[in-house]
């Protein structure tokens, strides 16, 4: 069940997406169509929710988070396809487990827009990555508070009256030690997020 500091983080991530200057972002780098280039870096705010399916499916999770959109080949010294992003994010949160107990991770993806799917409100991508994450619970043979978080997912960027573009994207989120601990029991969740680019 989610408490009282999960709707508030919910609320404040919304408040924080709605307002924007339509008008401003239509005319960024004199493109005055629905998407923003792709060498543009580009910053958003998110909620994610979460449930977990193994070992329990007692572990429900919402998080803000903040990220970083980047062109991939200006943070990597090496040629990329010009639809590969780099994505870095940070979320913070809470559990319920059932009781309330706070998540957080930093994440870093490679994002990839499958253009020949792209009309002119969707674009549709796959991200993958990985993570560290700190949870203030622990299931049972878990072995450690700090994790690795690789995460897989699809999501779409969704673009209308040419303002900043929504994004929704469902992912599986992992959570495990990597062995560096004997008890290295991991969990396993699915994972919506909703955001929004200012």
């Amino acid at each position: 069940m989610i408490n009282d500091v999960m709707i508030r983080i919910i609320v404040v991530v919304i408040a924080l997406c709605a307002p924007t200057n339509t008008k401003a972002y239509a005319q960024v780098d004199g493109h005055s169509n629905d998407q923003p280039p792709f060498t543009q870096t580009r910053y958003a705010l998110a909620i994610n929710g979460g449930q977990s399916y193994s070992p329990t499916n007692e572990i429900q999770f919402a998080q803000g988070a903040a990220i970083a959109l980047f062109d991939y080949d200006k943070v990597w010294p090496h040629s990329a396809p010009e639809p590969l992003r780099f994505k870095v994010e940070a979320a913070v949160g809470m559990a319920s487990t059932p009781h309330g107990r706070a998540l957080m991770s930093v994440n870093m993806l490679a994002l990839y827009f499958i253009e020949p799917l792209a009309t002119s409100t969707l674009r549709p991508y796959i991200e993958a990555g990985i993570g560290v994450s700190y949870s203030d619970y622990l299931v049972e043979d878990q072995g450690s508070r700090f994790n690795f978080n690789p995460q897989l997912g699809i999501g779409s960027e969704i673009t209308s009256n040419g303002g900043p573009p929504w994004f929704i994207a469902c992912r599986l989120h992992h959570i495990s030690n990597g062995g560096l601990d004997d008890d290295n029991r991991g969990i396993n969740s699915a994972l919506i997020q909703i955001g929004r680019f200012f």
